[in-house]
């Protein structure tokens, strides 16, 4: 079974939970440590990636440390197309398409297309949208973000994504950011496409997964919680709420 097929086939039950971890943040064996607590907790899959200081090295470390210990996919997520690894299960092959910078909508991939393909990882499309305040990703990619309060824009991209043929649709507001994608964005995209939806950012607490998950997300993503908190239980509680269980 192909990995899109294993998110798909999970998403048809649910809302289903992925955690991001950065291999720039922890060495391997934490991050294999902080992913077994996720799994426990019921999380589906794993994005391993950020927006600098990713290597080809940690990056196939870090992802065959996760597997080793949970079993579960690993999907890279992307910074840029020089760091690449066949460790990974998958990549979320993926262009920005509020970007500015025709590196990250795709050029950068044109450049990764060919070793992609040579490694012989998965590639799953995705159209990738930036939400206020965007923080680091959106800097580094010099992108112009949508509008919190301009669901009419994000669902302009994300129609656009899939009319492309994009697999996945990812509404992001960026890894620690303050406040996550608001509920009605999500709702609006949601009600708008065909494709899996795919929202992170800013999703520290049960209720705003559990906000995430009533505005139809089929994915909800959380990062830097998992790396900052030792609490198990709130762990799980994010979990749980953000499959609506």
């Amino acid at each position: 079974m192909t990995v899109k097929q294993y998110l798909l086939d999970k998403i048809d039950k649910g809302t289903i939970h992925v955690t991001l971890l950065d291999p720039e943040d922890q060495t391997p064996e934490k991050a294999a440590e902080m992913a077994k607590t996720m799994q426990d907790a019921g999380t589906d899959a794993f994005f391993i990636g950020g927006s600098t200081g990713i290597t080809s090295e940690n990056l196939g470390s870090t992802a065959k440390a996760i597997k080793e210990a949970t079993g579960l996919p690993v999907l890279y997520f992307p910074g840029s197309p020089e760091a690449l690894s066949n460790e990974v299960d998958a990549i979320l092959f993926m262009s920005i398409l509020n970007s500015k910078d025709p590196r990250f909508i795709t050029a950068g991939q044109a450049f990764a297309a060919p070793i992609v393909k040579k490694l012989g990882i998965e590639p799953i499309s995705m159209g990738y949208i930036i939400v206020e305040p965007g923080m680091t990703v959106a800097k580094v990619t010099q992108t112009k973000v949508i509008p919190r309060d301009n669901p009419e824009k994000a669902v302009a991209y994300a129609m656009a994504g899939e009319m492309l043929g994009m697999s996945l649709i990812y509404l992001e507001a960026g890894s620690g950011a303050g406040a996550p994608v608001p509920p009605e964005m999500i709702a609006a995209v949601k009600k708008n496409i065909g494709v899996p939806l795919i929202v992170g950012g800013g999703i520290r607490t049960p209720e705003t997964a559990a906000a995430a998950h009533k505005a139809r997300a089929d994915v909800v993503v959380t990062g830097p919680i998992v790396e900052e908190s030792g609490d198990t239980k709130l762990l799980k509680d994010i979990v749980s709420a953000a499959k609506g269980l």
